[in-house]
């Protein structure tokens, strides 16, 4: 008698999570798709001829570029040499250096945008400052301040990418380089920064990336420069209403373009392709001299650069406003009238959907996880490329793609917060799938082998030795999620209404309505949320570094 084979649980878990991908991610693509080639039911490519028939619009593409390639060669001028001196010698408060960068990189970039409006716009501190002097004022409007308020947000991205690249060097090779007349700056740039392309390459596209997504902070500070984000978003909800046929067509171009740098990326990369294993680390020289100095120097004023607009809104929330008109004096009136401004829903929904959020990230991170490492297959595969593809478009394309397939019964859920935490989830889910992909690698399979010849069965092996060792992963790649999540503006100031309102888009709405003291308070209290999330990151994992 012939007997049937048992159908393994993980298929299962593949068919499932293949589903939710589709229908969730492939279906409002798709829809996406459709939508920017159909008017009143005919297939048209008029919304395509618009766009590239005025150069307002097709504008906007090498205008987010420019910015986009800027920011990113800045970042990386000022990440590489600030990694590499935390990396390669002992700096004094190294511990606290660590947390100012993260605390840098760790807010909403609008909410930077915004402090640099109070200190360098038309009134600001440093403007008003600058002109009791007689001295001309640099504007923080238009190009050149995108780029300054995003590099000085970015940045702290390559540092910590280079922080890990920078550990895992081993210090076999330099000594080798050094018995070979090549040291100081020579050695730097032809063996250290050759160790470690293939993470530069990474850290430049995860900059490129989010400055080119970024909608706050143009949208803030632009002054009629016009970027991609800024122009999908008008055009959606434009004056005359809201027009999907257009706005479709713009999404699909921004996706083609975002898609191009990733290919261009990718193919980069692996020409540096190789492993490298620290047998030796290095261990970090003292810093002494002129030399020391300058270091310390160039770290912490870097850092304290980058900080200074998160400190001072927060010295900002308890100044006296009169809407947009700073008044003597200091009190709690802007945080009284946050609480009128619905305060308290915007932290609920802020804590709800960010939690709810996290757990589906988590949940399906690491079965993606286990899923790739242990099991590949075609199809198990084909769901780790379609979980990454959000990586590489704009939060505007994803709200505007989930508003078209969901706007209608049977699966009506705009307004929602489910829509809501579904575009979130599918933002910023690789963060953590990638971070516990990279975890569940280094878990030899001989172990979970050894559990399962000890009587233990595939779930509890699975749950209670698996994910424990790939806690460290799960938990970089959730910190990063989370903090990307509680500051994310892009898709949702498409989806939000009142009711599922956030700290990050209260914050916007109040700037939008000049109330900047109260804009103050929503920004403060977000960064007092970001602050909580890093301390118990590092109770957490007690260590000085992220790995990514």
């Amino acid at each position: 008698m012939r007997t049937r084979k048992k159908i393994d649980v993980w298929t299962f878990v593949s068919i499932g999570l293949l589903i939710l991908f589709a229908v969730f991610l492939i279906y409002p693509l798709i829809n996406l798709l459709r939508e920017s080639v159909f008017s009143d039911g005919k297939f048209t490519l008029d919304a395509f001829r618009k766009f590239f028939s005025k150069s307002y619009y097709y504008t906007s593409i090498f205008n987010s570029a420019k910015i986009a390639l800027t920011v990113t060669f800045v970042s990386l001028l000022l990440g590489i040499p600030f990694s590499y001196f935390y990396s390669f010698f002992k700096m004094k408060g190294k511990k606290l250096l660590f947390v100012l960068v993260l605390l840098s990189t760790m807010s909403a970039p609008f909410i930077g945008a915004y402090s640099w409006i109070l200190l360098m716009g038309n009134s600001g501190l440093i403007t008003t400052f600058l002109k009791s002097f007689g001295l001309p004022n640099f504007s923080i409007y238009g190009f050149g301040g995108i780029v300054l308020v995003q590099s000085l947000k970015l940045f702290p991205l390559v540092v910590i990418y280079m922080n890990g690249a920078f550990r895992d060097i081993d210090n076999s090779l330099l000594e080798a380089a050094e018995s070979m007349n090549c040291s100081g700056i020579k050695r730097f740039f032809k063996v250290i920064m050759s160790l470690t392309m293939p993470t530069i390459l990474a850290a430049a596209l995860l900059v490129f990336m989010r400055s080119f997504a970024d909608f706050g902070t143009p949208v803030l500070i632009g002054r009629g420069y016009s970027t991609f984000p800024v122009l999908i978003y008008n055009q959606y909800l434009g004056e005359n209403g809201a027009d999907y046929h257009f706005a479709a067509a713009i999404s699909v171009i921004a996706v083609i373009v975002t898609a191009v740098i990733f290919i261009i990326q990718k193919v980069s990369t692996n020409r540096f392709k190789f492993t490298i294993s620290a047998l030796h680390p290095v261990q970090p020289k003292e810093t002494k001299g002129i030399r020391g100095i300058l270091m310390h120097l160039f770290t912490y004023f870097l850092v304290s650069i980058a900080m200074l607009p998160q400190l001072y809104v927060i010295n900002m929330s308890f100044r006296n406003y009169n809407n947009s008109i700073l008044r003597p004096g200091y009190s709690l009136i802007n945080y009284q009238k946050a609480m009128e401004k619905n305060l308290f829903r915007s932290i609920g929904n802020t804590l709800s959907i960010s939690f709810v959020t996290l757990i589906v990230i988590i949940i399906i991170a690491v079965l993606i996880a286990y899923l790739v490492v242990r099991r590949s297959n075609l199809m198990n595969n084909a769901i780790d490329v379609i979980s990454m593809m959000p990586y590489i478009m704009p939060g505007g394309v994803i709200g505007i793609a989930l508003i078209i397939s969901f706007s209608s019964s049977p699966f009506y859920l705009t307004g929602t917060m489910m829509i809501m935490v579904t575009a979130l989830a599918i933002r910023r889910m690789p963060f953590t799938s990638r971070s516990a992909t990279a975890a569940m690698m280094k878990i030899s399979e001989s172990i979970e082998e050894a559990a399962l010849s000890l009587g233990a069965s595939k779930f509890t092996t699975f749950t209670k030795l698996t994910i424990p060792m790939m806690s460290s992963g799960i938990i970089s790649g959730a910190v990063l999620s989370w903090v990307s999540v509680i500051t994310e503006m892009s898709s949702g100031v498409i989806l939000y209404n009142n009711r599922t309102i956030t700290l990050t888009l209260s914050t916007y709405a109040a700037i939008n309505n000049g109330t900047y003291g109260v804009a103050a308070v929503f920004a403060t209290i977000t960064t007092i949320f970001t602050v909580i999330c890093l301390a118990i990151y590092l109770k957490l994992t007690k260590i000085e570094d992220v790995r990514l």
